[in-house]
């Protein structure tokens, strides 16, 4: 048990690590008006799982351990649901209405795709 606890929570720490990074460089890069960062953190956390999930389960045998430290630990750390919600409703109290919609409807039809696209391209190699 102290094993399978110790894969997610290097893992956790990797994925919330990284994404703060990207949050801060999305807010310096393209602004702090939209969630930018939330956004290319869970798309890209959808692609990563799509393609690793699929290939773990589907085409290698891999430890039980890395699916902890990848899809439980990093994913759990880097895409950010909870932010995401959050983030949206701050929008709708900030009256940016359109906002929140454009940021509900791209987390959920860009990561859905992601997820979609990563898989494709498990099962392609």
């Amino acid at each position: 048990m102290e094993l399978k606890l110790l894969a997610v929570a290097v893992g956790g720490a990797v994925g919330a690590c990284t994404r703060y990074v990207v949050s801060q460089w999305a807010a310096g890069r393209f602004g702090a008006d939209f969630p930018y960062g939330t956004l290319i953190v869970n798309v890209v956390g959808c692609f990563i799982i799509g393609v690793f999930l699929t290939l773990t389960t589907e085409r290698l045998i891999v430890s039980p351990y890395w699916r902890l430290v990848v899809a439980v630990g990093f994913l759990g750390g880097l895409t950010t649901f909870s932010s995401f919600g959050y983030e949206t409703l701050r929008l709708v109290d900030a009256a940016n209405l359109w906002m929140a919609i454009s940021n509900d409807a791209l987390n959920v039809c860009v990561s859905l795709f992601a997820t979609w696209a990563g898989m494709m391209l498990a099962r392609a190699l």
